[in-house]
């Protein structure tokens, strides 16, 4: 059965789609005009945010420009955390060392999913360096810090935003872009289960599947699929977390902790920690869920999980870090003490 060519329309406001659609536009332009184009995730990428680049990458590389393509992400040593590992599109993956050694500046410097400067991390320089920079963002707390801003915090994911300018070059959507773009739906989509859930998700959601693409495939690398050893470490982990009942004024908190010792003992990176919190906020007593990993630096990350009472994208902005109303992050410092009384005090100020 061939599969189908036709596209599928994302409905949207009158107002919001005409503004939008002119910026989309405009972005196109400025890729297509480019030789020289640096597509940036924020640092610690989900597959929305590298989804996003990787996808934005591939259509760019389909229209056979002769462009010197670069897609990158802030964290210095720059490692693709293991479920984002299925992602096409790695070959044109640079870390922020190669990109400092080229010393001529991009002609476009592009951020997915990146609400503030300072989530680019060790990519900041190279992003205001470039002749025209461009934010494509759905956070609707970024300001928009770009010389071209495409901000849209309707969109169930980035990676719908994406899927626009690639519409807007022209380029047909392959498997592989499908699967990168499909990587970052259902990740911030939640599996379709988050209230930023629209219509249009599912819109995109049947387009991207009617190239073919291998939804299963992603799905299954994502999220179902991890070694015994990760698997031990959630074990440890869950056994030691802690429930507040009393805490955001009655509807709860519950949070526990990764350390260097759990993973060192078991042969186990930080982004093998990844799934404690998928299981962690499923506790019905919570409002608010939160894991402390220790990274191997000694530094505390967090990551953030509501069931909407709590916004803590808000949470991890005053923490200097960033995300959305229903799943957050930030880094926060070497004291696991400070850590959690830092978040407490954050959950205690937005609630």
């Amino acid at each position: 059965m061939r599969a189908m060519s036709t596209r599928i329309s994302i409905p949207r406001k009158k107002t919001r789609m005409t503004a939008t659609s002119k910026v989309v536009e405009q972005v196109a332009v400025r890729l297509r005009a480019a030789r020289r184009v640096l597509l940036l995730a924020h640092v610690t990428p989900d597959a929305d945010a590298l989804g996003s680049a990787l996808a934005l990458g591939l259509a760019l590389e389909s229209l056979k420009l002769e462009q010197h393509i670069v897609v990158s992400f802030g964290d210095d040593p720059m490692v693709v955390p293991r479920m984002l590992t299925c992602l096409p599109g790695a070959h044109l993956l640079a870390d922020c060392h190669a990109i400092a050694a080229d010393e001529q500046p991009f002609d476009v410097a592009l951020s997915c999913d990146v609400s503030t400067l300072n989530r680019l991390g060790a990519n900041q320089d190279a992003f205001l360096a470039a002749q025209t920079s461009i934010v494509v963002d759905h956070h609707a707390s970024n300001t928009g810090f770009g010389d071209i801003n495409l901000i849209d915090p309707s969109a169930p994911a980035n990676a719908v935003l994406v899927l626009q300018i690639v519409d807007a070059l022209g380029v047909v959507v392959t498997e592989e872009i499908a699967q990168a773009i499909y990587a970052g739906l259902i990740t911030d989509t939640g599996n379709f289960k988050f209230p930023a859930t629209n219509p249009a998700a599912h819109l995109v959601a049947a387009r991207l599947l009617s190239t073919g693409m291998k939804h299963d495939f992603i799905a299954r690398k994502m999220y179902d699929d991890d070694d015994f050893a990760a698997v031990q470490l959630l074990g440890r982990s869950l056994a030691r977390s802690v429930l507040d009942r009393e805490a955001l004024h009655g509807t709860g908190f519950v949070w526990t902790t990764v350390t260097t010792e759990d993973r060192a003992a078991l042969g186990v990176s930080i982004d093998g920690a990844e799934r404690v919190i998928d299981t962690l906020r499923i506790t019905s007593e919570a409002e608010v869920a939160c894991v402390f990993k220790e990274d191997d630096h000694g530094i505390w990350k967090i990551s953030l999980r509501s069931k909407g009472a709590v916004d803590v994208g808000l949470v991890a902005q005053t923490l200097g870090g960033g995300g959305h109303k229903f799943a957050a992050g930030a880094t926060l410092g070497p004291d696991v003490s400070s850590a959690i009384d830092d978040v407490r005090r954050a959950l205690d100020a937005v609630r």
